[in-house]
Formats: structure tokens, sequence, C-alpha cells
């Protein structure tokens, strides 16, 4: 059943949104304005801001001027402004639901048992850890008073895609707020909402003005953050293309950069493992999200003694998927969140299929009834040459390719033949075997009989093409947002 939209929700939704700037919202100096739509019905939702260099420049003022007492705020102080912006998002979190899902066309059930409480979770959880972490460690030298002492780095900038924009968000931001950082932030046009609410919540919380400033926009306002004389620190999550530009305009003014880029996470199914919990795990891999997930298994490898009837299982569990609308307290997958994704999800298999790759299960458009223009697909599970675009390109969406081995040699080399780094996951019986081959495979992130394990205090982040950085969710995330400076006096 359909979700009647909250009042709160309705309201907020469907007002144009406007940048938050130095605790005001304000409308783009030259009026610009995108359309927001929705993915389950194609329909506008509401309008964006969109700015530029103009409201970069206002944006990296505010969050300069409010830089000098945030940080001269003890860790305690600013760990309780995050504790009112959990308090804040917890009374608004069935608003927060019902926007996260309405925007990127996110299964309610997806934002209402993962994507909400587990950001919410992140503010408390850095907002304590800040609290318990020394900003000074003594050092033990002859003839020296010495210690490193650790201090925020400024205004720190942020960038992120349309997938998981509330997540994201928080694991980024609130960890540089803890820090002491102020922040600005550009979200995604696409999915832009949740951003804008949490701005909103953040000023009804109380925090300071400037310390949170969002722009909206698209690649000029990112390159104007990128390469403004007072960044500090920038973050960057999406792909790998984008991550390497903003690199480089980063580099240029020797401005740290922190990469959370794509992937093309691969399973590794063992003989001994157990099939129908591991069909299950893989099927949801593909169906959370409508496979929008960079981090998620898309590569699966099965040994061939247990290729087939793994094949047979998986393919009965994604074909009892529930698809539907995003809202719809049944729908177990959504629709795609742009008609621009749609149809590069669908062309990439189109090239897979003319590489030669063979479908065993076929991707098609989809349409619920009464949602004939949303963007819905069906799962697709693709097999043939490891080569194929299919197998080695991420595609980001409800499809998987499977490979069949037989050593575990074999396994582990095809894993680690492509370029990214960032998640796998190893499914055995054996836990000696399986935690022989996680060690071996080369990416940021290996689990064992499990895919896309986030729990806080365990470091997540990535390598080689996936980016670098203390990744997400842990005290290395914290340390990010730190620099060292060294303190020392020779003693007589």
């Amino acid at each position: 059943m359909l979700a009647p939209l909250t009042e709160t929700v309705d309201t907020f939704a469907h007002a144009p949104l406007l940048h938050s700037i130095g605790g005001k919202t304000l409308p783009s100096t030259d009026g610009a304005v995108q359309d927001v739509l929705d993915p389950s019905t194609g329909d506008r939702i509401t309008s964006v801001a969109i700015g530029g260099a103009a409201e970069v420049e206002m944006a990296f003022a505010a969050a300069q001027a409010a830089f000098p007492a945030w940080s001269a705020k003890s860790p305690v102080e600013r760990a309780v402004f995050l504790h009112r912006l959990a308090d804040e998002m917890e009374r608004h979190s069935k608003d927060l639901i019902q926007i996260e899902s309405l925007d990127v066309g996110k299964a309610i059930v997806n934002s209402e048992g993962f994507d909400i409480p587990f950001g919410v979770a992140c503010v408390r959880y850095f907002a304590d850890l800040v609290q318990r972490v020394s900003m000074d460690t003594p050092l033990a030298l002859p003839h020296m008073d010495a210690r490193t002492h650790r201090a925020p780095y400024g205004v720190c900038g942020f960038i992120f895609p349309w997938n998981f924009p509330f997540d994201l968000l928080m694991w980024n931001i609130i960890p540089a707020l803890a820090a002491g950082n102020t922040v600005l932030v550009k979200p995604s046009s696409i999915t832009p909402l949740s951003t804008f609410f949490v701005a909103k919540l953040a000023r009804q919380a109380g925090l300071p003005d400037g310390v949170i400033n969002v722009v909206g926009g698209g690649g000029a306002v990112g390159r104007a953050i990128c390469s403004h004389p007072a960044l500090k620190r920038m973050s960057f999550t999406g792909s790998t293309e984008v991550g390497k530009e903003i690199g480089e305009i980063c580099g240029r003014n020797l401005v740290p950069v922190k990469l959370e880029l794509g992937g093309k996470g691969a399973a590794v199914v063992f003989e001994d493992a157990d099939i129908e919990a591991t069909a299950a795990q893989l099927a949801a891999a593909i169906t959370f999200n409508t496979g929008q997930v960079c981090c998620t298994a898309t590569r699966w490898l099965f040994h061939e003694k247990i290729h087939d009837k793994l094949v047979e299982n998986v393919i009965a569990k994604l074909k009892a998927t529930k698809l539907g609308p995003a809202l719809d307290n049944d729908t177990q997958m959504g629709p795609l969140t742009s008609k621009v994704h749609y149809d590069r999800v669908f062309d990439h298999l189109e090239r897979g299929k003319a590489q030669g790759a063979k479908a065993l299960l076929e991707g098609k458009p989809a349409s619920p009834k009464g949602y004939e223009h949303g963007y819905y697909m069906t799962h697709s599970l693709m097999t043939g040459a490891p080569e194929n675009v299919c197998c080695s390109e991420e595609i980001f969406g409800p499809s998987a390719f499977v490979l069949k081995f037989k050593e575990e040699t074999e396994a582990v080399r095809l894993v680690n033949s492509l370029a990214y780094g960032l998640a796998n996951s190893v499914w055995s019986a054996d836990l000696n075997r399986a935690n022989r081959v996680a060690v071996q495979l080369y990416a940021g992130n290996n689990w064992i009989n499990a895919h896309n394990v986030f729990a806080y205090g365990l470091p997540y982040g990535g390598v080689n093409q996936s980016g670098h950085g203390g990744g997400v969710n842990s005290s290395e995330t914290l340390m990010d947002y730190l620099r060292s400076v060294t303190i020392a006096r020779p003693l007589a």
C-alpha cells in the first residue's frame, strides 16, 4: 500500500529548494533552477536552485566566518550540538524516510530499515567518539618536551552522488564537524531533497550559522568549490572518472582530497557454501537500492560444483522480488533514479550482449500498473568472458555477471584482474580458507559469508581506482579531518 506523505514532507518536498548559506535560505543570484523528478512516476516534484561562482563565494565566506568560533569549542560542546541535530532527525525520522524514498526511488523498506536510522546513528557515533579522542600525543624524545597536536583544517568541501544522499552526507560531514571544521556541501541536483532538509533541521537544532552550508548545482559548482583558495580539505564520493578530475583540480592548490569512488565487487563462492543463504544475500545485493551501490557484489564467481544449482536458486529469488513504486510498503525494489541512468544501464547490457555475453536472466523495461512513466527495469544475470564490458565495468544497476571457477588461485586471479579495489566477499564453510582468500583479494574491504557489511567502528574505504582516504564509519574518518601539528621545546 502506498504510504501517504506526511504534512511536513508534502510542504517541504513541493516548495522550491533554495541554497542554505550562513543560516539563510537564498535563491540563485541569476534565478537559475532545475526540476527534481520522482523516479517512480517521472513527474516533477519541485525545483532546486542551481548556483555558480557567486553562491560558492558566499558559502565560503560564511563557512570561514563561522570557523574560528566553531573550532574553538571543546569536543564536548560540539558533541552537544551534534546530539541535538540527531534528536531533531529522530523527531523527523518518518519525514526523512519518505523524502529519501521519494527522491531516490528507493524502496521505503530500505529507507526505513537502513538509510535513515543508520545515518542518524552516525551523528551520535562521532559526537561520542570525538570526546574520547585525545588531540595531543606526547613524544618520548631525549632532551625534548614534544607532542603532536591534532587541529581542524578549516573549511571542508563535499560533493555527493545521487544514490545514498542522506547516508553519504552523514558519513562525511559529521566527522568533519565533530573535528571542528565548517563545511560546504554540493548535493546531487538529481536527489537534493534530504540534504536541504538536513540543513533545515540543523538550523532548528541551533547549529551556529555558517557551520553547514549547502549550494545546489552541477559541475560548475563542484569545480568552483574544488578550486577555491579558501578550501582546506576536499571529499568526493562518486565515479572514478569525476574523482580523477577533482583530484587534479585540488592538486593544483595542494589541497588534500579524500575519494570514495566506484567498484565492481566480486563474490567468490566455494563448493561448501550454504547455497540457500548465499543465494538470498546475493539476490539482495542487486535488489537493495536497485543495485545502485558502489560496493555491492556484481561479479559472481561460483565454484563449478555448485554453479548450476546456485544460479538456479538465485534466479528464483530474483524473479520473486516485488518491483514497484518507492513509497509502496510492499515494494522490494524501486525504479532506477533517473531516466539518464536508466538509459545508461540498458546501453551497458546491450553492449555486453554485442560482445557475446549470454543473458541467464534478461533485464527488461518494466511498467508497474499506474506507474508506466517511471524508470523501472527487471534484474539481469549475465555470463560470458571475464573481459566482457558487463563483467569488467561498473553498471550500477540490478545486474550481475556470473563466472565459473575450479581452483582457488583462479578465483583470486579473476577478482584481482580489474583496476577497482572497493569491496569483495568470500563464501565458504571453511573459515581458514575464507580468511586465506580474503587477505589475497586486493580491495579496501573483503567480507566473509556476507556482503555490504557496515558498522560504526569498522573501517571502510577503497584502493586503486576505487579511491583513497580514511574511508567512512570509523576513527580513521575522524582523523581524516584533523591535521597533525608538531609542537616541541628543547630542554636545557
